[in-house]
């Protein structure tokens, strides 16, 4: 059937309507790579109660802002959403769907001005994790979009130029035949200048300590550029704990130089992927920003802690992760008091006397949810920056926090992942 692209929604997928019916207006159907205001071709692929899902057959009234994506995996791999969009619609989307998700889900119409702030569109992943196949014959590559299925992959141009040289290499490695059977994923993470690379791979259970050795140091002699490889037994599945490290070879980890710092950032470590917009994100999170007292939540390796400490006279860094609360220690060292908890319990815990000049908040997809806010609500903070990887948590946590009082003074839209759906985006809230 043709139908009319009526706008694109957070996720990828563009929003059309089936024709009205006797029971009222038509239900609404999700169809991926399209843009708002073409006419397209549909065949329906699934159909609800509610919704139906689609696949573009043919546009048959392209918008002007289609253009012919870059990578040739594009449609077939699930890591991309927006390559047949010129880049500067792609902004626009994003802004679009962060200001509807705000209204829609915490009754909010953004009154201050949103800056956004764009990315080199290719190139831009320091961290890029990938299967891997051994039999019947070595694959590596992605999920096939909205599948478990792989799809083989030799090049990813939104990854940096050394992690593709990785990718490279360790196609020519599994064609000889000698990858073990047990290695299941391996990610590359790559230093602020793209010369350095930090190998972290994941194993099936069980893998006997001498295999799991074997597997660190073949992958550490894959490029000269290799620190170090570190071996993870594979979680079992909906596994929320941390991996277990296993094995190891070379480095630990390797060294970021971003923010005006030098940081330690250990294999399973978490840490921004964007190498472009590290330094600007830092700047926004903490600029202007000094008193007596700063909190950090969700603090990581201490990317936005060791820039704190520059301007207020404490800095408490709380991180639940004992990898990353190992480098936050290291890299901030006695100016900042490292806390090893989650920020729930942290939170529970902390004495009402408490009094932050500032807290920064950078939460999992998840948000910071309805027991944080209600025990944040304790420290009576005046002022909150809240670094957001999902809009539709951020409007829902947003809508608690007005109503203890906050007020947006600034936002901000990160295009941390060019080509993808994803939004990353700053909020500077007072009260």
């Amino acid at each position: 059937m043709q139908l009319q692209i009526d706008k694109l929604i957070y996720g990828g997928d563009g929003l059309a309507r089936l024709p009205a019916d006797d029971r009222g207006s038509g239900k609404s159907v999700f169809v991926p790579f399209v843009l708002e205001g073409e006419q397209a071709e549909i065949t329906l692929t699934e159909q609800k109660s509610g919704f139906a899902r689609g696949r573009v057959e043919q546009v048959l009234q392209p918008s002007a802002h289609r253009i012919q994506p870059a990578c040739p995996y594009f449609q077939r791999c699930g890591g991309c959403h927006y390559q047949h969009s010129n880049y500067a619609h792609q902004l626009e989307i994003k802004a679009t769907v962060l200001r509807e998700t705000l209204k829609r889900t915490a009754k909010l119409n953004l009154q201050c001005e949103l800056f956004i702030h764009p990315s080199p569109e290719w190139s831009y992943r320091n961290r890029t994790r990938l299967k891997v196949q051994a039999s019947p014959s070595f694959a590596l590559g992605y999920y096939r979009f909205r599948s478990h299925d792989l799809l083989p992959v030799e090049q990813c141009p939104i990854s940096s130029p050394l992690i593709n040289r990785a990718i490279t290499a360790t196609w020519e490695l599994g064609r000889t035949g000698i990858i073990s059977a047990a290695l299941r994923e391996i990610e590359f993470f790559a230093d602020h200048r793209d010369e350095a690379l930090l190998i972290e791979a994941s194993c099936t259970r069980g893998i006997p300590s001498s295999d799991a050795h074997q597997i660190a140091e073949q992958l550490s002699h894959l490029l000269p550029d290799v620190q170090g490889a570190a071996i993870f037994e594979q979680p079992e599945p909906n596994q929320f704990a941390a991996p277990k490290r296993i094995a190891g070879f070379g480095k630990p980890g390797i060294q970021y130089l971003v923010a005006g710092g030098s940081y330690r950032v250990s294999a399973g470590s978490f840490f921004q992927v964007n190498r472009f917009l590290i330094d600007e994100l830092a700047d926004v999170v903490c600029k202007d920003a000094k008193g007596e007292c700063a909190l950090d939540l969700y603090a990581g390796i201490g990317l936005f802690s060791a820039v704190l400490a520059r301007s207020f006279a404490q800095v408490i860094a709380v991180e639940a992760s004992q990898t990353s609360h190992a480098d936050l220690r290291h890299n901030c060292g006695q100016e900042v008091k490292a806390v090893l908890a989650t920020t729930e319990q942290y939170l529970q815990q902390v004495s009402s006397d408490l009094r932050p000049d500032l807290v920064v908040a950078d939460p999992p997809r998840g948000g910071l949810g309805e027991n944080v806010i209600r025990n944040f609500a304790r420290l009576d903070a005046a002022r909150l920056t809240y670094v957001s990887c999902d809009p539709a948590t951020l409007a829902r946590d947003l809508r608690m926090l007005l109503g203890l009082g906050f007020k947006i003074k600034g936002a901000h839209l990160f295009d941390l992942f060019p080509q993808t759906y994803h939004i990353e985006s700053v909020f500077h809230l007072a009260r």
